[in-house]
């Protein structure tokens, strides 16, 4: 570590930071039913992608589909339950008290984020940046969203560990030169452990001096 610079925990949100995949899960894999039959589990193949990624890829010169389909999620994000996953606020108050700056990153644009502030206002409490899809050219598994998070707090990656679930979210980590620690959240942890430093189920008993234990 860089004892000049201060250490930063970058979270991703949905499956990290808030119980949401499985609602999602169902959401994608219902759409994928309808337009991509072909794909089984279509929810899985998209997960830690943007919308904008989904629809170049997926939905290519459709734009009428986009639009039914972002209707159909705005609707749907406004109905979600946003649970927090055990542990992770008690996690983040102890990272606070050690002086560890710590960053929302994800692939949610600002429209959905906004449902998530009403329902839990005391979110930008606990945190010192959020940083949404708006502010990012590359989408994961790119790193460019977690060294942006190095870079707002002026920090090197070598001192930043990179919280995560999605196949594309750890990727996004590992490229970024960070520590990555899984959440088996969405994929079971002997899918996920050759992408981690370590795997936990979620953040119970998990604190800032076991954290720093991993890091690079």
């Amino acid at each position: 570590m860089n004892a000049t610079k201060c250490i930063a925990a970058l979270f991703d949100f949905d499956g990290v930071v808030m119980d949401t995949e499985s609602q999602y899960s169902i959401f994608w894999n219902a759409q994928g039913r309808i337009y991509h039959p072909e794909i089984p589990e279509f929810g899985r193949m998209i997960k830690g992608q943007t919308l904008t990624q989904i629809y170049d890829k997926y939905f290519v010169g459709k734009e009428e589909i986009q639009k039914k389909i972002t209707e159909e999620l705005n609707n749907f994000e406004q109905q979600m339950l946003y649970e927090y996953i055990p542990g992770v606020e008690a996690f983040m108050k102890d990272l606070r008290a050690h002086g560890v700056k710590i960053a929302i990153v994800t692939s949610s644009n600002e429209k959905k984020m906004s449902h998530v502030y009403k329902n839990h206002p005391e979110l930008k409490e606990h945190v010192d940046r959020i940083l949404t899809a708006d502010m990012f050219e590359h989408s994961k598994p790119h790193p460019e969203c977690f060294l942006l998070g190095a870079k707002v707090f002026d920090t090197v990656p070598e001192n930043c560990v990179v919280f995560e679930d999605s196949f594309h979210g750890l990727e996004a980590g590992n490229r970024a030169g960070m520590t990555v620690i899984g959440l088996a959240t969405t994929n079971p942890e002997e899918q996920i452990k050759d992408k981690a430093s370590l795997v936990i189920q979620n953040f119970n008993g998990f604190n800032f001096e076991k954290m720093k234990q991993i890091m690079r």
